[in-house]
């Protein structure tokens, strides 16, 4: 009994499979094969799967796959369609229907229904999929292309050991947070690109934080520099670009060291809730004022660039393991002011690093995380000031100081 249940549940898996890219299929006039086609594709894949391992011939398998390919194929060539689709993404879509039915026989039933919705997305988002490329310049292929280079083509080759005092440079986890940095950064140029630099001004400011919030609050202030029609709208795009550092941070806490969570997520919180209000109100007295200009953002991708966080990261990482076993988490803070005066990714990966190996506590990395985002803080003030003058700074002070006095605050208040 339990053997027919699963033997059912494969051929149900698969007629699911089937339906669902037939489905997308079948809205599409010029298709030659819908809904039924696919559905039957996908069910003769997990049959000729079951069969070929039963008689210990893969033929069947291979049998089965070239009459489903051809008689898609079959169709389009004795009617073809007037669209400039000659049908090779169906054929295609089918072909790969047939395989993720087989697939469903041999125990990946989890992995053929993530893949079926990815194919299903991927073609119903044509359109979207479309006018995306379009809009992609060389410079935007360049920094894809230069992304997979440091993560397909370097970080497979890199020695993943530990090396020198502490063994704490592991050049493959090192390149792992080059690679996870600029995906990231990565994310937020593309959007700013496919923008076109236009569009809202806070939306483009926070995608400028989140490639760089130096560049984005060096640009704004001396944009708005005696001008004050400009201050409020460059006050709150520049504390927006430096509050998304705060989202950037959680989301490399997700991707390296999920157990801090319930410990940094609050402290995050309270910084967001604490300036977001500030940020706000300045914005709403000044929504209406002069257009700004939209900070010109560089390829995070670049190989230099890459390779320079690479080394700041390795140094801090050393330095941070050192001071620790000299000082214990005192010196981890004092590392965490230095560092956080040009960046705070390197020490805030350092301190994720730290705090996996039991080297500190889930509250001793946070604060030190704090302690970078204050000397962060005081800097990204300090440009203010100086590039876009007294005034400006002025707007953007009770911002920056709400958010260090409430991630303080917190994280003095987090349990050890």
């Amino acid at each position: 009994m339990p053997d027919h249940f699963a033997l059912s549940l494969s051929y149900l898996t698969s007629l699911a499979v089937g339906l669902l890219i037939g489905l997308e299929r079948e809205r599409h006039r010029e298709a030659k094969a819908g809904v039924r086609t696919f559905a039957l594709i996908a069910l003769l894949g997990t049959l000729c799967a079951m069969l070929g391992e039963k008689t210990g011939s893969p033929w069947l398998l291979v049998a089965g796959l070239l009459a489903s390919t051809y008689g898609v194929l079959a169709a389009y060539q004795a009617a073809p369609t007037a669209t400039p689709d000659q049908g090779t993404t169906t054929v295609i879509a089918a072909t790969l229907t047939y395989g993720l039915g087989a697939a469903v026989w041999h125990g990946y039933s989890g992995l053929v229904i993530a893949v079926a919705i990815v194919v299903t997305t991927l073609l119903h988002y044509k359109s979207e999929l479309e006018s995306f490329s379009v809009k992609l310049t060389q410079t935007d292929m360049a920094s894809l292309l230069q992304f997979a280079v440091l993560s397909l083509v370097i970080l497979p080759v890199v020695p993943n050991q530990g090396f020198g005092p502490y063994g704490a440079l592991n050049p493959y986890h090192l390149w792992m947070m080059v690679v996870l940095i600029s995906a990231v950064s990565l994310a937020g140029y593309i959007a700013w690109r496919l923008l076109g630099g236009k569009g809202p001004v806070l939306l483009l400011g926070a995608l400028g934080g989140l490639v760089s919030s130096t560049a984005t609050t060096l640009v704004y202030s001396r944009g708005a520099r005696g001008k004050p029609k400009l201050e409020g709208t460059a006050a709150t795009v520049i504390l927006l670009a430096n509050l998304v550092v705060l989202l950037r941070l959680s989301v490399l806490a997700v991707a390296v060291m999920p157990s801090i969570l319930p410990t940094m997520i609050p402290v995050m919180v309270a910084g967001l809730a604490a300036t977001l209000p500030v940020a706000w109100m300045t914005w709403r007295k000044h929504a209406g004022g002069e257009a700004l200009e939209n900070p010109e953002l560089t390829n995070p991708t670049d190989l230099p660039v890459a390779l320079g966080f690479g080394v700041a990261y390795a140094v801090v990482l050393m330095a941070a393991a050192w001071l620790n076993d000299l000082a214990g988490v005192a010196g981890v803070y004092a590392v965490a002011v230095v560092s956080g005066l040009t960046d705070v990714d390197a020490i805030s990966l350092s301190s994720f690093r730290l705090f996996g190996d039991g080297s500190v506590t889930a509250q001793g990395a946070v604060m030190a995380i704090v302690v970078a985002l204050c000397s962060n803080a005081v800097v990204k003030a300090s440009i203010v000031f100086v590039v876009g003058g007294k005034s400006l700074g002025m707007r953007c002070i009770t911002g920056f100081g709400a958010m260090v006095v409430a991630l303080v605050l917190v994280a003095a208040l987090m349990p050890a």
